[in-house]
């Protein structure tokens, strides 16, 4: 890892690193936030971010800083995609491609080779955390907003012997059933619409994947791709179906950017946080 950059924030350090990916066989970014830098964070939380964001988006927009900084948890930000790649149509539409990995390991011609992201994340990031920083494998959680929403919430339920708690702002939850998921799952998944499943949220609740602690998912009811694009209802349907614990709060005014998030942050911290100090 190369350490290329680092603020003084609060009580703490916003730093910046790239390393070699296994996974995408690329130069990789993320971010991370230590609330305490002489001191091993006890646990930590992922957060992931959505269409044409990147790693630094979260920590200079969220104020997540300010929430952790006098604590023991840590946040970590991966970048959406590999990058400098010039694939065939990897910069043609903003939903695709270049910083919209969507948390899959693609299967396509050429896109196979590189947007792994659901190992990225799930492997390198997770093995970041518990190597480079030394944080319990029993105290990481994940969390992320819009495609980063759908990537927690993927993530987490494929996977919930290994966080501890899932948490989404306006996430997409049932993308084969949206023109973003159906364009992006054709994209980097092909045409066979069995494997589209494995990375929905709503499909997977549906085959039988579940986490045993609450989800949180919060939406605006201004937002713009309310509910076209996110079909927020159709988790919760599935959710009350197959018995999978769920709050999911619809809240007035509010749309889809990190004026929102940062309203409401506070709260995924602490549920996260109190997750947490269960274990």
């Amino acid at each position: 890892m190369k350490l290329y950059k680092s603020h003084t924030t609060f009580a703490g350090e916003t730093r910046f690193y790239s390393h070699d990916s296994e996974c995408t066989k690329t130069e990789m970014n993320f971010s991370v936030y230590l609330p305490q830098p002489g001191k091993k964070p006890k646990q930590a939380i992922i957060w992931l971010s959505g269409l044409t964001c990147n790693e630094k988006n979260f920590v200079e927009k969220s104020g997540v800083q300010g929430l952790l900084a006098y604590g023991d948890t840590m946040i970590i930000c991966p970048d959406t995609s590999p990058r400098g790649l010039d694939l065939p149509g990897e910069h043609d539409h903003y939903a695709f491609g270049s910083g919209a990995g969507f948390y899959v390991n693609a299967t396509t011609e050429g896109y196979k080779d590189h947007y792994r992201m659901y190992d990225y994340v799930n492997e390198e990031i997770y093995n970041v955390l518990k190597t480079e920083f030394e944080v319990p494998a029993n105290k990481i959680s994940i969390m992320g907003h819009s495609m980063g929403g759908h990537g927690a919430l993927i993530i987490g339920l494929k996977n919930p012997e290994k966080y501890s708690s899932i948490s989404a702002f306006a996430p997409v939850v049932n993308p084969i059933n949206s023109d973003w998921g159906q364009k992006v799952f054709t994209g980097y998944l092909g045409e066979d619409k069995a494997a589209w499943k494995s990375y929905d949220a709503c499909e997977l609740i549906k085959a039988g994947a579940k986490h045993p602690i609450e989800i949180l998912v919060d939406q605006g009811a201004d937002d713009e791709f309310y509910p076209e694009q996110l079909l927020t209802e159709n988790l919760q349907t599935v959710c009350d179906k197959q018995g999978q614990a769920l709050e999911l709060n619809l809240i007035e005014d509010y749309d889809h950017s990190y004026y929102f998030i940062s309203s409401f942050l506070e709260d995924h911290i602490a549920f996260h946080e109190a997750q947490f100090n269960m274990l």
